[in-house]
């Protein structure tokens, strides 16, 4: 979700758990109380038409992977008045004649909706499902819900599509009550070898998939979805932080399928493992200063004297908690890296920055319980010590397919002080990703790149002058790199633009993705 853990690069997401969250006040402290909620069970196929159906969506497969493309869906009732149905693909695209996995796929459809919309969140690890679900009526607009059917999707190995499974939750919890020192030698082994545990719990949980839950097959599930579940020759998608990825990966695999393309919160394809994770670590700690400026101004903050005053008193904080995990009244501790996962959510947000005034409130008190509860929110974590989804391991999957990251240790120690310099604060945190990856079962099968793409379709990228998780220039790399595309700018905080409050933004995006009328190459808002 959308926190890092230590040892591992952040996700270029939380998009979901963010648009879906409201400020409420529980037991007298700042939450972020969700819509979302668990999941209910698939109701048994019955049958339904697809909206959109052209004949010659299925066109053009290969011939090896015909019968994915030919296979027809059924469409049932299910929750929150959607509509489900499953999708068959091929676990692994180069054997179509070997093991299968099926896909969940929702639809919330729309009142005049004669074309589908395909949408995807971020992550990677975050449901589709649970965005149309849950937010589905109220981040996207009137019109585009009006003209279209918002489908979602849960991409190959998250939740319910074949989920990569790992610890129960009190192993879970236990993992994250580690705090061992990377900063030694012993340390780093101690963080391999707990790793390795996990590591192992996958490989016993999961089958096949583990293997294969990366972007570049997840891009060619979404054509087969195209084609058998929306029924389009050409696919309309809107794709939000890692979901910018999925989107561009699609668009250089299949370039004649695009339709009207939205990538809001771009991720730029082009970059390696060290430079997205030295990016976010940067953009946080600019997030960081936004907040202390704003906290400072304001009557009730915790920190007191200048800006540079305040964030000097987190660092000290921060620094204690790592040194010494801070006690709750939760039973549980809370160590210096769920301390940085509880902090860096609400960032993600501006309108959610008095939830972190109040959580840091108890904190400097000696409290850690506030700021354990928007850890928990940041791993899906429920009251009841479940877990509602697989995300933080969907993500490490993605993850390490995606990106060659060095395990090596001279290698990690000289990023983690490339990091520290980007972000004094947080750079600690953002380190030690290779530890992750270096017994991963499977090697990467992605080679970062720019985007390459040739068709004639106009795509719309998005970018947030002050986002922290997926920083602008990103956002000015995969346009310039999508060659026929326009930038829409917001000049504003926070990850991602559309439906955050931004009439210009999402007047815009709808104006392209319902009108077909494309934004000046440039506008900003």
């Amino acid at each position: 979700m959308p926190a890092p853990r230590q040892g591992s690069p952040l996700p270029a997401a939380g998009t979901a758990r963010l648009r879906a969250a409201v400020v409420a006040v529980v037991s007298g402290l700042a939450a972020l109380a969700l819509v979302l909620t668990g999941c209910t069970p698939f109701l048994s196929p019955g049958s339904g038409p697809t909206p959109g159906t052209d004949t010659s969506a299925t066109a053009g497969a290969p011939p090896e992977l015909e019968k994915f493309y030919q296979q027809k869906v059924e469409w049932s009732s299910c929750e929150n008045n959607l509509e489900c149905t499953k999708v068959t693909v091929p676990v692994d695209y180069s054997k179509p004649g070997g093991d299968t996995i099926q896909l969940a796929v929702a639809r919330l459809k729309g009142k005049n909706a004669s074309s589908n919309l395909l949408v995807n969140p971020g992550g990677p690890g975050v449901s589709a499902i649970d965005l149309v679900r849950d937010a589905g009526t109220t981040m996207f607009s009137d019109k585009l819900r009006s003209a279209y059917n918002l489908v979602g999707w849960d991409p190959r190995g998250v939740k319910r599509s074949a989920p990569v499974t790992c610890f129960d939750g009190p192993q879970e919890d236990a993992r994250r009550q580690q705090n061992p020192d990377y900063s030694t030698d012993a340390g780093l082994e101690q963080a391999f070898a707990e790793q390795l545990k996990l590591i192992d719990a996958c490989k016993a949980n999961t089958g096949p998939i583990l293997a294969h839950t990366d972007t570049i097959s997840s891009a060619k599930d979404m054509d087969v979805i195209r084609a058998v579940a929306m029924g389009q020759s050409k696919l309309n998608y809107a794709g939000f932080s890692y979901g910018t990825l999925l989107g561009s990966t699609y668009a250089g695999l299949f370039p004649d399928r695009v339709g009207r393309f939205a990538l809001d919160g771009a991720l730029d394809p082009a970059m390696d493992s060290t430079q997205v994770t030295i990016g976010q670590a940067k953009g946080f700690e600019d997030a960081l200063h936004a907040y202390v400026r704003s906290c400072i101004s304001k009557s009730g903050c915790p920190m007191g004297g200048n800006e540079n005053d305040a964030v000097t008193q987190i660092q000290a904080l921060l620094q204690s908690v790592k040194e010494q995990p801070m006690p709750t009244t939760q039973g549980r501790v809370l160590p210096g890296t769920d301390f940085v996962n509880g902090f860096i959510l609400p960032l993600y947000n501006n309108t959610n920055w008095p939830v972190l005034t109040q959580a840091l409130t108890s904190a400097f008190r000696g409290d850690g319980t506030a700021m354990l509860r928007l850890a928990d929110l940041a791993a899906d974590r429920d009251s009841n010590g479940t877990y509602s989804s697989n995300s933080t391991y969907a993500f490490m999957a993605y993850n390490c397919l995606d990106y060659n990251t060095a395990s090596d240790t001279t290698s990690m120690r000289n990023e983690a002080d490339q990091l520290r310099q980007a972000s004094p604060t947080f750079g600690d945190f953002f380190a030690f990703g290779g530890v992750n990856c270096r017994d991963w079962p499977a090697k990467p099968v992605r080679t970062p790149s720019p985007a390459h793409y040739t068709g004639g379709s106009t795509i719309l990228v998005v970018g947030t002058t002050g986002d922290p998780a997926t920083p602008y220039p990103w956002a000015q790399s995969l346009r310039s790199e999508l060659g026929n595309a326009s930038l829409l700018t917001w000049n504003g905080e926070g990850h991602t633009a559309y439906g955050r409050g931004s009439s210009c933004i999402d007047g815009a995006v709808d104006g392209f993705l319902v009108d077909g009328k494309v934004p000046k190459d440039g506008m900003r808002c």
